[in-house]
């Protein structure tokens, strides 16, 4: 049976309630008392939307789990805002003119929480234990593709080579996803660092404690004194400690931050954001790079391996609609990369919405529309399902929506982040629908090579030479021109079908300070500190 859904967009406009983890409105107000002396002390309650069930930086790939891990390791390198690689735990470095080798030449006196010292013995330590841990390190392992080891020639400098050019590896190290953990730490148990008993990492918190579905409470670590480029400060956090609340229901997460019950959250329905601008709170809004939300569309099913069906359903969406319903204030996506990454070109023309052009296409594939709109083939209706874990069902009922218009019937399957990913591990899906943020083009070889997760399962093609290439360059004009060529191929094929932009929005009571976004929009603490 067929999902009836609602005959107007006004009908949806009620329903909508589009959370960080898929966008937000524009700034409300500002980050508080920028100029105000900080106050040690004290507990920072931040609430979040999902538990996936692990909080090792290196083993989580979604926003919340990588919001809490980011304060547990420091990285080789940071990413400032405006897309720089700056020093961290590396003082410097060189890459060689091919992109095989980087030589880090590390700070002293870093060290895990355990006492043992941030080394080139610990810098390969973690980067052999991310490949080891293969599909469980599900970013770091892809950044770390055609990695054939580390040499320690001092305690000091850490030689990392490929076997092919990475020219995205320096982006990379800036990750909490290659963020460093003690030597110990790399070889344990995945599942007893997924719940934190035996986490050590190089960062300003630690982990107090962790309960599935219910918190994670982090430490402020004491001698801490490395943050990276761009902190305010270089010495201990501030905060004494930070509690994640898992909260799922937007309405809960919205009077729990009103009655601060909560200091902070970053999922916040967009239409409820305008009651935290100002009224004793504040709210900031930055832009996810990456890939924005998609439908990744399985090409090893007959129906998608058409390219005039995918191209369809391309054409039958409103992206414009998207951005002015659900994310007021952004842009609607206009390539295969957020507006946000390095890089990324303006192919908004081929992702304009042409319901004409759509029903063509679906014409000459042979699908004729039947007495209730829904088109047919054969005696088979031209029906989909979407697989999503993330709380976004209204983009998706808009979508819906949309496609209907042209005679396709999208239908919704919401399940668990494990199920999704089980599901995305077998192929045994038609669609799925999600958005991957790094601030590095070469995100979108992650996602779509052929040769990496082919999340389309289709054959390698011209796309897979240019995503291969782009990744070997080191030189910057070649690599945006690889980079923009790769996302015309991407949309003008259907194999890439972005919806909207995310967008992180920060809101917070108006005695939290300097809580605020690095290089990928996930949020520091460090700096962090609440009015006595």
């Amino acid at each position: 049976m067929r999902t009836r859904t609602p005959s107007t967009v006004t009908a949806l406009v009620a329903l909508l309630a589009l959370t960080a983890c898929g966008g937000g409105s524009g700034d409300g107000g500002a980050n508080p008392a920028a100029d105000a002396e900080p106050v040690a002390g004290g507990n920072l309650t931040v609430a979040i939307q999902v538990d996936s069930g692990c909080i090792d930086p290196q083993q989580v790939g979604n926003n919340d789990a990588l919001n809490i891990g980011r304060q547990l390791v420091d990285s080789l390198t940071v990413q400032d805002l405006d897309g720089a690689i700056q020093p961290w735990l590396a003082q410097s470095w060189e890459v060689s003119p091919d992109a095989t080798t980087f030589t880090f030449h590390l700070r002293e006196g870093a060290t895990f929480s355990d006492g043992t010292p941030v080394d080139s013995a610990a810098v390969k330590a973690n980067l052999d234990g991310i490949v080891a841990l293969g599909a469980k390190a599900s970013l770091g392992s892809t950044y770390l593709a055609g990695y054939t080891g580390t040499a320690t020639p001092d305690a000091r400098t850490a030689v990392v080579s490929f076997a092919g050019p990475s020219a995205q590896f320096l982006q990379a190290t800036s990750t909490m996803s290659l963020g460093l953990l003690s030597v110990p730490t790399t070889t344990a148990d995945p599942a007893t660092r997924c719940d934190g008993s035996t986490l050590v990492g190089s960062g300003p918190f630690t982990v107090r404690s962790y309960t599935r579905d219910d918190e994670a409470v982090l430490a402020k670590r004491a001698g801490y004194g490395w943050a990276p480029t761009g902190a305010k400060h270089t010495g201990e956090a501030y905060l004494d400690t930070i509690t994640y609340r898992v909260v799922p229901e937007a309405g809960v997460r919205t009077g729990a931050l009103q009655s601060h019950q909560v200091d902070a959250t970053t999922g916040i329905a967009a239409q409820d954001l305008p009651q935290f601008d100002g009224n004793g709170f504040w709210t900031e809004r930055r832009a996810n790079p990456g890939i924005p939300y998609n439908f990744f569309l399985n090409e090893s099913r007959p129906l998608f391996a058409d390219e005039r069906v995918r191209r369809a359903l391309s054409k039958a969406v409103d992206r414009e609609q998207l951005a002015a319903i659900l994310n007021p204030g952004d842009v609607a996506v206009s390539s295969a990369l957020s507006a946000s990454t390095p890089d990324a070109p303006d192919d908004s023309d081929l992702l304009a919405h042409d319901v004409a052009g759509a029903n063509a296409l679906l014409d000459e594939a042979g699908w004729t529309k039947g007495p209730d709109g829904i088109r047919t083939k054969g005696g088979q209706d031209l029906t989909f399902t979407v697989t999503f874990w993330q709380p976004t069902s209204a983009v998706l009922e808009l979508v819906q929506q949309q496609v209907r218009e042209v005679g396709i019937d999208l239908q919704l399957k919401q399940g668990t982040t494990a199920d999704t990913a089980a599901q995305q591990a077998s192929g045994d899906y038609d669609a799925l629908f999600y958005n991957l943020t790094r601030s590095d083009p070469d995100v979108l070889r992650t996602v779509f090579s052929a040769d990496g997760r082919n999340v389309n399962h289709r054959a390698r093609s011209e796309v897979d030479d240019l995503l291969d290439r782009q990744a070997a360059t080191t030189d910057p004009a070649q690599r945006a021109d690889l980079v923009a060529r790769a996302s015309q191929l991407l949309l003008s094929q259907a194999h890439s079908v972005p919806l909207i932009e995310l967008s992180t929005v920060i809101a917070a009571g108006e005695d939290v300070h300097d809580l605020r976004f690095e290089g990928s929009s996930r949020l520091w603490f460090h700096d962090a500190w609440k009015t006595a």
